[in-house]
């Protein structure tokens, strides 16, 4: 079965991956008890505040200067996914609209043609720590699509299908297994074309646990995992140490065997979009004239402007998630 491991690639912070997908990155923050004001309970001495990735004492302010996070930074031309497994996140973004989200929840944002957006993490516990674990990924959107109205949706925890065999658990965020069929992505998302046959699972295998991927839809969709925790993976009978990006075949059944302790993994496919990609900061377009027509958009309109009074908008001290859009409509996460 080895023929079934096309590469593996040690992880770093911001993991490799392949078209569609243009980034992924996994946060794991063991921030401390809040202060009361949804900051850090902690001194923040020997950081650089304003781009602090230091992980000092296991965890970074990132952007924030006082709640953690990354404030007000605009995005064209791609679509972010961003699915949390502990903690929360606070969005505010330049349509006026704002969400707290977490806890299994799952925020798939398509910028389009340009939205300016805040993520903050604030730390509501004032007694005990406040951890923090996310995946943000960033998923292409083909040049047809690259100039849509921004949209997101919220994939809220109790919605979110989940497959459990012995020993096995998969959070489907996206792609169907089986008939584990997961909310639809936004109208314009780029996984909302059946044949981009796009799928972001979440793999949890206790030790000696055993469960296979079901085949893509062809050979043309690309599949990697990515072996974020466990001491030892087995991949189509391949064994992965941690820390571990795998490219596999997708077109076949694919067996997984969890390893000493238990093993996670993420996957993400796609089938490829196949076009040209420029990339400068936040904006992806598909070449140098298209960036610099989304640096221009932005200063002339920054895409509809900033309607917060801060560039680091939080959400206040009430655990309540929920997603309130530019219309006014308010969603609540449902009850699991």
């Amino acid at each position: 079965m080895a023929d079934l491991v096309l590469q593996t690639v040690p992880l770093g912070t911001q993991w490799p991956t392949l078209d569609p997908f243009l980034f992924c990155v996994h946060h794991d923050d063991a921030y401390p008890a809040g202060d009361g004001r949804l900051a850090p309970a902690a001194s923040l001495a020997g950081r650089q505040i304003g781009s602090d990735f230091s992980y000092q004492d296991g965890w970074s302010m990132y952007h924030g200067s006082s709640v953690p996070g990354f404030p007000s930074h605009p995005h064209r031309g791609f679509e972010t996914i961003t699915y949390v497994r502990r903690g929360l996140v606070d969005h505010a973004d330049s349509l006026g609209a704002a969400a707290r989200y977490g806890r299994g929840d799952t925020q798939w944002l398509t910028a389009g043609g340009g939205i300016v957006h805040a993520e903050m993490f604030p730390l509501l516990d004032t007694e005990a720590p406040n951890p923090l674990e996310l995946f943000q990924i960033w998923l292409n959107l083909p040049a047809a699509d690259k100039m849509v109205d921004a949209h997101f949706s919220m994939l809220w925890d109790a919605d979110t299908p989940r497959v459990r065999a012995d020993g096995v658990e998969v959070t489907v965020v996206a792609g169907a297994i089986g008939d584990h069929l997961p909310a639809p992505p936004p109208p314009s998302s780029y996984a909302s074309r059946p044949e981009a046959d796009v799928a972001v699972w979440h793999v949890r295998l206790d030790d000696g646990a055993e469960w296979s991927l079901p085949p893509a839809s062809g050979p043309e969709t690309a599949r990697t995992l990515y072996h974020f925790a466990g001491s030892r993976l087995t991949v189509g009978g391949v064994d992965v140490d941690a820390r571990t990006g795998v490219v596999v075949r997708s077109e076949v059944e694919l067996p997984l065997l969890g390893g000493p302790g238990g093993s996670e993994v993420l996957v993400l496919q796609g089938r490829p979009i196949g076009e040209p990609v420029a990339q400068y900061g936040p904006f992806v377009m598909n070449d140098r004239a298209g960036i610099q027509q989304a640096f221009e958009d932005y200063q002339r309109t920054e895409f509809g402007g900033w309607p917060w009074d801060r560039s680091d908008p939080t959400h206040g001290d009430e655990p309540r998630r929920f997603a309130r859009r530019a219309d006014g409509s308010v969603e609540e996460a449902p009850v699991g």
